[in-house]
């Protein structure tokens, strides 16, 4: 099969396509013919060498997320048959034209939608379910705040936000990447470049704060939350240590929590499946959510697709189509 390997630690010129061994499922497992592979920023970590594939995961080949039919079932698979439109999360390997996942982590295409519109939803809708609503317990009524708004996590959680009865604000790094937010339901989009987002939300009352840049954007998280405030980390662009107010902590009773999803094990994985195909797929069909893709590139123009990623020029999901 044909593949992107990390030929080496570095810039996106070391993402080459290769011919590698087309992998075979395994008990609990399913082979997929792989039309289409979503690109996130863990694949940029991996590449650089900064972000290992967990054990027994291609350790060569990025991709958390595709989309495309089921080529092949292992001993043990019992949903799923040959031929099954699928997109799924996976530990590695979603840059190829096959790739194995755990028949777990797999949910139908939902209705009306294609495999490149497929393929960006398990990472970034995994991840945001998990972290907004099962670890920072976001209510209907309440207010979230997604830092990074125009990103794939971003539009993921403000458009679940919205379709769960909740205030969606984010904030972004143009005015044009605000609007885009706005677009999909946010009530307020805040130019961070502009605008000190603390002074711009402060009367909005926070209930919950996705964060994916840390650094010196923690003690302002905790000066924006309100009482009983959770703060959700997903990741630390900025930096992790930072100086933290701990009685301001106390004061408020603000919750502090975070996670990181490819590390998880197997069981954990398919449960939180379940708990997205319940909740956050009767909210696609009936249309409270929709895809946002920036670019889509041919599978050999990898590279150019971790560029742009890298520029952080783009509003939504960037894609890899593999057929």
């Amino acid at each position: 099969m044909r593949a992107i390997i990390i030929y080496q630690p570095g810039a996106p010129s070391m993402l080459q396509l290769k011919e590698r061994q087309q992998p075979i499922a395994g008990a609990g497992e399913v082979l997929i013919k792989v039309h289409a592979a979503g690109v996130n920023r863990p694949d940029i970590a991996q590449r650089k060498g900064n972000y290992a594939a967990p054990p027994g995961a291609p350790k060569e080949i990025p991709g958390l997320e595709v989309a495309g039919e089921i080529e092949a079932i292992g001993e043990g698979v019992d949903r799923w048959k040959v031929g099954d439109k699928v997109c799924a999360l996976i530990a590695g390997g979603g840059y190829a034209e096959y790739v194995v996942a755990p028949a777990g982590q797999c949910l139908p295409v939902p209705a009306g939608w294609d495999f490149i519109q497929a393929c960006t939803l398990p990472e970034t809708v995994f991840t945001v379910w998990h972290n907004v609503f099962q670890r920072g317990h976001l209510q209907p009524g309440e207010h979230l705040l997604v830092h990074g708004g125009s990103s794939g996590i971003g539009i993921t959680a403000v458009q679940l936000a919205v379709a769960a009865g909740s205030k969606a604000y984010a904030t972004a790094g143009t005015d044009a990447k605000c609007a885009a937010v706005m677009a999909l339901g946010a009530t307020l989009c805040v130019n961070y470049r502009t605008t000190d987002f603390v002074e711009a939300l402060r009367g909005e009352g926070i209930d919950v704060i996705l964060d994916m840049v840390g650094g010196d954007y923690i003690p302002k998280n905790i000066n924006l939350l309100r009482e009983e405030g959770r703060l959700v980390f997903i990741n630390v662009m900025r930096g992790h240590k930072e100086m933290l107010d701990a009685l301001a902590v106390m004061q408020k009773r603000l919750t502090i929590t975070g996670s990181t999803l490819r590390s998880r094990d197997l069981k954990f994985k398919a449960a939180l499946a379940a708990d997205v195909e319940k909740h956050v797929w009767p909210w696609i069909e009936q249309g409270k959510f929709k895809p946002v893709i920036y670019k889509v590139f041919p599978l050999g123009e990898a590279a150019a697709a971790h560029q742009l990623m890298e520029s952080s020029e783009h509003v939504g999901k960037i894609v890899l189509q593999v057929i």
